[in-house]
């Protein structure tokens, strides 16, 4: 039975890929030879990033090397999409993001998609406030973050992925990083170099804001002394609330600097809300030595958000790339990713790569077992093709000349007639 809905994604598209994979890339096998195919309108969103275009050049000097590597003339099936992801090795410049202590992220669909993204080599990161919420241990039983890292290493390898544990201040009061450094369930993660931290500075769906859930009065009483909790919805319901915690740039400075001396074989990463100074934000991570910087567009989902955060606060992410533009570190980015098209512009735009959130959860709704994996093959297919179409095939060889906004102005180049016919044929009129 279906748990869940996401009205702002085009939901029924994300679970046809969780159920028939790369099918889903191309039109219904049906359908050839009977109808024709060509341009749709796209649905205008209103997001910048839908918008813009992918605009393959016509010489592709990139294809040409490759030929000569190959000895023959190079296909889709030759991009080779493995990437370095903040200190991991991953398959594919795709991550699994943070759910956090939602209903929906804490539960069996949360552990399903888990064992997937270790069955499909991807970095996985843990959300906060899962502690604080669930404990970290409950008698002989796994508590769920426990439960999460447990699935993801029953299916994943040696050499690709790894887990990623987020951080706030209700999680540091429950002191999450020591637990999970000291554990010895981590210590594979922790030898094989593929455990990190995580400082959550915010999230896009609610920028200044911490977590938000909701509980039942009796669950929000147990939890009054480590959460805000307030009375303003229905009755018999409580709003749970996370404090957003306080930065400055030297206030993250000094975090990083104590992530890296109390944790000396742990990855670090840091994630940011699109805020309007998200230049500087990321470019003191990185000075700070952060391995990895997610930046959250306003796109970004959340099991709850007030709604007047999710229409109208923070900048959409295609405006922190403009700000951000070409990248000294690692740069991770999330926000309405479920396909190939979007994800291979935000690379061309400057990511290493881009989490999965509210898609990964429908896909795992719709098939607890596969449901990840398919939506995932069919985003690697597209994003192989997309990429040599470009004639490119490695996605740090794509750059932002590789995408065009319909809202830049017509750029004219002079026509071979319009120049000087000395320049025409090489000087010979």
């Amino acid at each position: 039975m279906k748990s869940l809905t996401a009205v702002e994604l085009p939901e029924e598209q994300i679970r046809l890929r969780a159920r028939t994979g790369t099918a889903a890339v191309f039109p219904p096998a049906g359908e050839y030879g009977t109808r024709l195919f060509g341009a749709a309108s796209r649905v205008d969103s209103g997001d910048p990033l839908d918008r813009a275009r992918l605009a393959p050049p016509v010489f592709m000097p990139l294809r040409l090397e490759k030929l000569i590597d190959l000895g023959r003339e190079p296909l889709h099936d030759d991009v080779d999409l493995r990437t370095g992801i903040g200190g991991f090795t991953s398959s594919l410049p795709v991550f699994l993001s943070a759910f956090g202590s939602t209903q929906a992220g804490s539960g069996d669909l949360a552990i399903a998609a888990s064992r997937q993204a270790g069955r499909l080599g991807v970095p996985m990161v843990i959300g906060e406030n899962m502690v604080p919420v669930h404990g970290y241990r409950r008698g002989g039983a796994a508590s769920p973050l426990l439960a999460r890292i447990g699935a993801y290493l029953e299916q994943a390898d040696d050499q690709l992925g790894g887990v990623v544990v987020q951080q706030s201040t209700e999680d540091a009061d429950s002191e999450v990083w020591n637990l999970v450094y000291s554990d010895p369930a981590t210590g594979l993660l922790l030898a094989s170099g593929r455990l990190a931290f995580e400082l959550k500075v915010g999230q896009g769906a609610k920028p200044g804001l911490g977590g938000m859930t909701v509980l039942p009065a009796a669950e929000a009483a147990r939890l009054a002394d480590r959460f805000a909790v307030s009375d303003v919805l229905d009755p018999g319901s409580r709003l749970r609330c996370a404090s957003p915690g306080t930065f400055t740039a030297e206030i993250v400075r000094q975090q990083l600097r104590f992530m890296r001396n109390n944790f000396p074989k742990a990855r670090i990463w840091v994630k940011f809300h699109p805020g309007r100074d998200i230049a500087e934000a990321v470019d003191a991570a990185w000075r700070a030595g952060a391995d990895a910087v997610t930046v959250d567009g306003a796109e970004g989902g959340a099991g709850w958000a007030p709604l007047g955060f999710l229409d109208g606060v923070g900048l959409p992410l295609a405006e922190c790339l403009r700000r951000i533009g070409q990248p000294t570190g690692c740069l991770l980015v999330t926000g309405r990713m479920w396909e190939g098209g979007r994800v291979v512009r935000a690379l061309a735009l400057g990511a290493r790569a881009a989490g999965l959130g509210r898609a990964a959860l429908l896909a795992v709704d719709e098939d607890p077992d596969a449901g990840l994996v398919r939506l995932v093959e069919s985003l690697a297919l597209e994003c192989r093709l997309l990429i040599s179409a470009l004639g490119k095939y490695t996605p740090d060889a794509l750059a932002p000349e590789d995408v065009w906004w319909p809202d830049t102005p017509p750029r004219w180049t002079p026509a071979p007639d319009d120049l000087p016919a000395v320049e025409r044929i090489g000087g010979q009129q």
